[in-house]
């Protein structure tokens, strides 16, 4: 047969065909590997045998819709689980956060001077809503957490003491656009943990990664716990609205923690988005501000990464990889944002734009809840072949030592918490 003859065959597979060469330039451009088997699957792939690792990430939106999606999760996670003092840092490896989402994986994964995470996910909720009076004008439109924020971390501050990355109980990443180097920052346990040159304090993290010049705040410049290294910040939303493709590069390239991730098929992703009346089909906005593009700009990057998260999923996207996205706009009050999780989700479908999903975001957290526990339950049951290995932190200076770094925040952080 000749080779037009060939082509012309009506056998041919063509949306196959495309399918699997955007599936091989994705395993080579959007997670750095060159296996293209990992990602071209026709049948769902079967659990490792180590398990799965379990990954949250939380857009740069105004954290209402994703702190009531976190406040339904742990809700969820402690009904199925049966343990009413359940935390979502129970049930992660690793959260990644931007903007808003940047300070809600801080409260949820920082170590309290118990042990356990510092907040709840309804504790973080609470301390958002609750200082939303130090809003300026026209706060809604610039998000929940400016006017929290204070030219050298504010309430962060009285929050998080002198706890830094070390002190979170799973790894986290944080990102900020760093103007000395003109390139973005991403804030890391890891290495932290490797070298004290990339510890930074936790209340300066969460300012660095909600600074945002284009509405009006002031670059934070900050150095790390020991000096050596020096950013000066601007929000992680400028840099990196939805860091689910940071997270997922972070586990399959860092094998000394999670020594059994070589694929998608091994992971289990949560990506909360959040919503807005400007993103809802058929409505027309009109002449944006700089600010206003700025969002739209960081709105289309994070629908793009959803879709192209969700691509490399490909057959296993239905019990690996959840989004939580809104249609709507959801004002800045808990009610709202609980509200919100009863109406249906919005999908995003490569070249297709969006549409809205069968299930609600709420019935989707419920689901994965259910699959977050069976991997929780499987590890109990196994003792050998670790899925994850997390670095231990190094002892604290003397100066930042356990015994001085809690006590003078404990008072402050229970009076936030309710």
């Amino acid at each position: 047969m000749s080779s037009a003859a060939a082509w012309m065959e009506p056998s041919l597979d063509v949306d196959k065909l495309s399918h699997e060469i955007f599936s091989i330039l994705e395993s080579k451009f959007l997670f750095g590997y060159d296996e293209p088997k990992l990602f071209l699957s026709s049948t769902p792939a079967t659990i490792a045998a180590a398990g799965r690792v379990r990954v949250l990430s939380i857009d740069a939106a105004d954290g209402a819709l994703a702190g009531a999606a976190l406040v339904r999760l742990e809700a969820s996670l402690r009904k199925q689980c049966g343990d009413p003092a359940a935390r979502v840092a129970d049930f992660f490896d690793l959260a990644a956060g931007s903007g808003a989402g940047g300070v809600l994986s801080a409260l949820l994964f920082t170590r309290g001077p118990d042990g356990r995470p510092l907040f709840s996910a309804a504790e973080a909720l609470r301390l958002l809503t609750k200082h939303r009076h130090r809003l300026s004008s026209g706060a809604q439109r610039k998000g929940i957490l400016r006017g929290i924020l204070g030219r050298s971390g504010g309430l962060f501050r009285r929050v998080f003491g002198d706890a830094t990355l070390r002190d979170t109980l799973k790894p986290v990443l944080i990102p900020c656009y760093d103007l000395a180097t003109a390139a973005p920052f991403v804030f890391s346990r890891a290495d932290a943990v490797e070298a004290d040159g990339y510890d930074f304090r936790m209340g300066e993290v969460c300012a660095a990664t909600c600074a945002d010049s284009l509405a009006g705040a002031a670059p934070v410049d900050m150095h790390s716990v020991d000096g050596r290294t020096r950013i000066r910040a601007v929000g992680g939303r400028l840099a990196m609205w939805n860091p689910t493709t940071v997270a997922i590069t972070h586990v399959l390239n860092n094998r000394q923690e999670f020594p059994a991730a070589a694929g998608v098929e091994d992971l289990l992703v949560v990506s909360l988005g959040g919503a807005d009346s400007a993103a809802s089909p058929g409505k027309r906005p009109a002449l944006p501000s700089a600010a206003e593009l700025a969002r739209i700009a960081g709105s289309a990057q994070a629908d793009v990464v959803d879709q192209a998260v969700a691509m490399a999923f490909g057959e296993n996207r239905a019990t690996n990889y959840v989004r939580i996205q809104g249609h709507v706009a959801v004002p800045v009050t808990t009610a709202a944002a609980e509200a919100a999780l009863a109406d249906r989700g919005v999908d995003s479908a490569l070249f297709r734009g969006r549409k809205l999903s069968e299930r609600t975001n709420g019935e989707k957290l419920d689901l994965f809840a259910a699959e977050l526990i069976r991997e929780h339950d499987r590890r109990r049951k196994r003792g050998d072949a670790p899925t994850v290995a997390i670095k231990p932190s190094t002892p604290p200076s003397p100066c930042s030592s356990e015994s001085t770094r809690w006590p003078a925040i404990l008072l402050p952080v229970q009076e936030l918490r309710n």
